[in-house]
């Protein structure tokens, strides 16, 4: 199948491309470059463009004979999105709806769309099922859950079929440890912690250590990277016969803040400081997925079981990438 990978320079959309070229598909990575890195595609046909710009991704879909649509390119950052939420709204949600006019308006139907366990809020329940009210805190949650109902309304008319993966924490590197994260800047605590065993940072910080939890720390669910594209992959299968999927992605293990940076002290071999700081407000507790539906409808299931395995995929890109990609 031809697929557009939107936002297919960036991490997650690299390793997704890397994946649907290994399984015989054709990706096209659609991308402005303005988060993403070149040298994470270099060997996948790179069309330098905008989600705003409809014209260019009509002709990009024709031009490709695309069939199916790949959706990466949001901004994520939880932060930034209270700190500046009309960004948010353009880019997550007004791009996203220029993308799928333009898919209707090439005739292209098939779309995976890259959402969150943030569209969950602060749950009342863990592990999350795909069940639970939908009550985003944030303008990052409220965009992405707003796609998805645009979704669903533009699957009534017959014209789209879409799977929602909302993801919890994805992490590590694939394709053998050569395709990791580079954010600029790096706001992901596994990224965080490695960059302070490297010496790059004076210390990691822990955003409170008095809940209710074992250590003390939030616990959350990190997913990795290459399990996160294999879903994809099957969820794309199955919109062959399905219209609209929804599916958490997760281990359905949580790890807390302080046994991830035990774990980057034993992958490493390093010592660093570590700091404790007051809780960051809507910070929950625990978060962990229930990806039981993903695993009975999909057949999906996570190779990188265990945090040691996926924090030594991730170790080994930032030893081998120290300043990141070249470009």
């Amino acid at each position: 199948m031809k697929v557009l990978v939107c936002g297919g320079a960036g991490y997650i959309g690299s390793n997704m491309v890397s994946l649907l070229s290994g399984q015989g598909h054709t990706p096209v990575v659609y991308d402005n470059l303005s988060k993403g890195h070149k040298t994470a595609v270099a060997q996948a046909p790179l069309v330098q463009g905008d989600l705003a710009d409809f014209d260019g991704l009509v002709q990009t879909l024709k031009h490709h004979q695309i069939e199916a649509v790949m959706h990466f390119a949001a901004f994520i950052e939880v932060g930034e999105s209270v700190k500046a939420p009309l960004r948010y709204y353009q880019n997550n949600l007004c791009n996203t709806h220029t993308l799928l006019k333009a898919m209707d308006t090439a005739g292209v139907d098939k779309f995976v769309f890259s959402s969150t366990a943030a569209t969950y809020g602060m749950p009342a329940e863990v592990p999350i099922p795909e069940s639970l009210t939908k009550n985003p805190i944030n303008p990052y949650g409220e965009t992405k859950w707003a796609v998805e109902r645009m979704c669903h309304w533009q699957a009534q008319t017959g014209r789209l079929k879409y799977a929602a993966l909302r993801y919890f924490n994805a992490c590590g590197a694939g394709k053998h440890s050569t395709l990791g994260e580079d954010h600029r800047p790096e706001s992901h605590l596994i990224p965080l912690i490695i960059q302070a065993a490297m010496g790059k940072r004076e210390d990691i910080k822990v955003f409170g250590a008095d809940y209710d939890t074992p250590d003390g720390t939030c616990v959350r669910d990190y997913i990795h990277v290459e399990d996160l594209c294999r879903a994809h992959l099957l969820a794309l299968d199955k919109l062959g016969t399905e219209s609209e999927l929804a599916y958490n992605l997760g281990n359905g293990t949580g790890y807390s803040v302080r046994q991830v940076i035990d774990t980057v002290r034993e992958v490493s071999g390093r010592d660093f400081k570590v700091t404790d700081m007051p809780r960051r407000p809507g910070d929950p507790a625990v978060l962990t997925a229930d990806p039981t539906r993903a695993r009975t409808e999909l057949g999906w299931r996570t190779t990188y079981v265990d945090l040691k395995t996926i924090v030594e995929t991730a170790w080994k890109f930032h030893r081998d990438h120290p300043h990141g990609y070249e470009d």
